[in-house]
């Protein structure tokens, strides 16, 4: 058998201590880089050691050498499971996580309560798996920290994974070494005797990417299950008498049969935002950059957060790139991309000065593909498919999204319709209905690429985030485009 090891908690101080005098943030492609060496650090062995899960015994003493600590026997955790210990391989909670405590602290209560069913919603990158897996952590005490036998997921972000239910039902109860032939595989056999597993035995199920599984229609809205024996399988979940399992779910898409059903009691959805401005700096500093009061990199690392109003994904992505291709130096990165950033800045401060300058239809705002690794990683891995999925399945909601990036600032909702009906007027050439218009507007909100808030005469305001912003204005553009 390989043996595995982990750092102690004073050990890993030393290493943390050892790799800052060299200058390496935890994630740098330098640990990568081979020294004398076969033995590959990978991205995903440096996120366990951080969190002190066990790794291989040669990569863990490679860690310990690259930041010239040779004694690594010294550091090492020998209590009675640390070698023993088991624990998923989480996808985006790691070493650098930050902020949310109060909402963590809510949440972890509500899923030790009566809560069977978290929905964690939001726009994409916004934080959601992160914090589905620092949940499911936090609760290794409430499963009896059994990793092993207690925690499943299924993680739909992969088009060529299965989403039948059947599919995913079968191997959950096989790891959980329940014998099931040929013919018990079918969703009529399987619900039940899924069912009765999770009624029985205490473990945590966490499911991402549910939008994968909905499906719809322009005349009914989205928000159904493509596959009907998983709106079965939830809502018979939520109507048992009695069940000690709980399910994380995350999704960027309002499951309307779920959240509108009549199991309220052990049901709860929350919304995820962006990173407040303490935890900005948080995350900066916890990721090796100075973002201390007294640092003149401060205002330049708020100013990039604020422009993306604290989306995680967003400013790791930045954090990444000014570390490997600009070597830690922020001002050299700033350089780089400052016309952008300023140029939102202006717009908005324009906006927020002259009622006259909230429309800015001819912006061009590049927040959305400020670098390559940004266009990359970024637009064309995320934000891209929210737009194109967009105007596949609600072609109104597309236009409307488009109509409404004329809007540099919140503004109400009338404004935004009457952008929707001029737009759909230039592209289709006839007016649109009411109808139309408050369908649109739903499914913007189902898909949560609205913003609201309320103005001094406490009417409500819909806006866009700015990174939503800048892909629809080159949406829009390609509409106009197309029209000539």
């Amino acid at each position: 058998m390989a043996v595995s090891l982990k750092a102690s908690k004073q050990g890993l101080e030393i290493v943390d201590q050892a790799r800052k005098k060299k200058g390496w943030t935890k994630t740098s492609a330098k640990w990568s880089q081979p020294e004398n060496t076969n033995t590959i650090i990978s991205a995903a062995s440096l996120k366990r050691f951080w969190r002190r899960i066990p790794i291989d015994r040669d990569t863990f003493i490679e860690i310990c050498q690259r930041v010239n600590i040779n004694n690594w026997q010294e550091i090492i955790d020998n209590s009675p499971t640390a070698q023993t210990d088991f624990r998923p391989e989480f996808y985006t909670y790691d070493y650098a996580w930050v902020g949310r405590e109060k909402l963590v602290t809510e949440l972890s209560d509500e899923l030790r309560g009566s809560c069977r069913l978290l929905l964690i919603l939001g726009l994409t990158g916004i934080g959601k798996t992160a914090l589905a897996e620092k949940l499911a952590d936090e609760l290794q005490d409430w499963f009896g920290g059994d990793w092993k036998n207690k925690f499943r997921r299924a993680n739909f972000d992969y088009e060529d994974k299965p989403t039948d239910f059947a599919s995913v039902a079968a191997r959950w109860l096989e790891e959980w070494r329940e014998r099931l032939s040929p013919e018990e595989k079918k969703p009529e056999l399987l619900l039940p005797k899924l069912l009765a597993y999770l009624h029985k035995h205490q473990v945590l199920v966490l499911i991402d990417s549910l939008e994968r599984l909905l499906t719809g229609n322009e005349e009914d809205g989205w928000g159904d299950f493509a596959d009907p024996w998983w709106e079965k399988f939830f809502l018979n979940f939520l109507s048992a008498e009695s069940c000690r399992s709980r399910l994380i779910i995350t999704s960027q898409d309002l499951p309307v049969k779920l959240v509108y059903s009549r199991y309220k009691t052990f049901l709860h959805h929350q919304i995820l935002y962006g990173l407040e401005e303490s935890e900005q700096v948080a995350l900066f500093e916890a990721t090796g950059l100075d973002a201390s009061q007294e640092s003149p990199d401060r205002t330049l690392l708020l100013r990039i957060g604020k422009a993306y109003k604290g989306h995680p994904l967003m400013l790791r992505v930045i954090i990444g790139e000014i570390f490997e291709s600009f070597e830690g130096n922020v001002q050299a990165y700033w350089d780089t991309v400052s016309s952008n950033i300023e140029e939102v800045e202006k717009a908005i401060a324009e906006a927020e000065a002259n009622a006259k300058k909230i429309i800015g239809a001819d912006d061009d705002w590049q927040l959305h593909k400020l670098t390559q690794k940004v266009r990359l990683e970024v637009y064309a891995e995320r934000l891209k498919t929210v737009f194109e999925r967009l105007a596949t399945q609600v072609r109104d909601a597309y236009i409307l999204i488009c109509a409404a990036s004329v809007y540099r600032v919140p503004v109400q909702e009338e404004g935004w319709l009457m952008q929707l009906a001029g737009l759909v007027k230039r592209v289709e050439h006839q007016e649109c209905s009411k109808e139309r218009k408050e369908k649109a507007l739903e499914e913007l909100f189902n898909r949560f690429l609205v913003e609201t808030s309320n103005n001094h005469n406490h009417k409500r305001l819909l806006g866009q985030h700015n990174l939503v912003r800048s892909v629809a204005i080159e949406y829009r553009n390609k509409l106009l485009q197309s029209l000539k």
